[in-house]
């Protein structure tokens, strides 16, 4: 039997546990998730951090498929829509505590350069042989 995601409902009863206990609940998303309607001049390396605290947000809603509400960012009024999928984990601002989910879960997976799921397709060699003893490297992409 398929049940439906308990993510909605495990950041619903962390929401419910920082306010109870006088902390303020911030929720970190994936900020290029489908359909997160979120200010994108606040966003960082792809994610933002919202402070969803009564004090801080107006007429949210925590549902099944999404978190909305009304908030303000610099001043400026903006509705925010955040799918249940694109958060990534809620937690207390004071101290840390709540929950990080899963993040294979939330990041959308990048194209397959070959155009395929198979890794070993589109492959001439070996990587391992071609560039003995060349190290690779990271950088980071904007």
């Amino acid at each position: 039997m398929t049940m439906s995601s308990s993510r909605p409902y495990i950041v619903k009863a962390l929401y419910d546990w920082i306010i109870e206990n006088e902390c303020t609940p911030y929720i970190l998303v994936n900020a290029y998730g489908d359909n997160v309607e979120v200010p994108q001049e606040h966003v960082k390396d792809g994610q933002i951090i919202l402070n969803i605290s009564p004090s801080a947000v107006q007429n949210l809603f925590i549902r099944s498929e999404a978190i909305d509400f009304d908030g303000r960012f610099a001043g400026i009024p903006k509705r925010v829509y955040v799918p249940i999928n694109a958060v990534m984990g809620i937690y207390a601002k004071e101290n840390g505590q709540g929950m990080i989910f899963d993040p294979d879960a939330n990041v959308p997976k990048p194209p397959n350069p070959t155009g395929t799921d198979d890794p070993s397709k589109g492959k001439s060699s070996d990587s391992k042989t071609s560039n003995p003893g060349k190290k690779p490297s990271l950088r980071v992409v904007k």
